[in-house]
């Protein structure tokens, strides 16, 4: 008869078990790592996204504050949003500023002017999420306006 074991030492597995549990953490890391790619180039386009709206939200303001002026031209306004918008990597050609009246020059005292921009994301964005995954569509059109009062 052979001598029974002490207990510890039947409660360690056998060797071949080891190597099965070694390709465990890959096939978590398969899984796993494309839903961290989703979320960080979801994280890269809303940022930008949000970043863009908020620059042009301030160009908006400064196109208005430069049409209140008296004597102010749609050519001060223009040049106020340009301004602002070209260090952030926004050229001309990429938006379109639209005034209310349309000549702000012979707009009267009091009256609202209402300065506002817009660009499609399709010509502004950064692309790192196709919109078949929660991406940001190319055809979404950013439209930001501010109003402010002639002096």
């Amino acid at each position: 008869m052979m001598p029974r074991l002490p207990r510890y030492f039947r409660l360690v597995k056998p060797a071949i078990s080891r190597r099965f549990r070694k390709g465990g953490s890959l096939l978590e890391m398969v899984l796993v790592m494309p839903v961290l790619l989703m979320l960080s180039f979801g994280i890269v386009d809303y940022g930008y996204f949000f970043f863009l709206k908020s620059t042009i939200q301030g160009a908006a303001q400064a196109g208005a504050r430069a049409s209140i002026v008296s004597g102010a031209s749609n050519t001060d306004v223009t040049n106020a949003v340009s301004a602002v918008l070209t260090p952030a990597g926004l050229s001309s050609s990429n938006y379109t500023v639209t005034t209310s009246p349309t000549t702000i020059s012979s707009a009267a005292t009091g009256t609202n002017v209402t300065v506002t921009i817009t660009c499609s994301w399709g010509t502004v964005g950064y692309h790192t999420l196709p919109s078949a995954l929660g991406g940001i569509p190319n055809s979404k059109q950013l439209t930001v306006s501010s109003v402010m009062r002639k002096e």
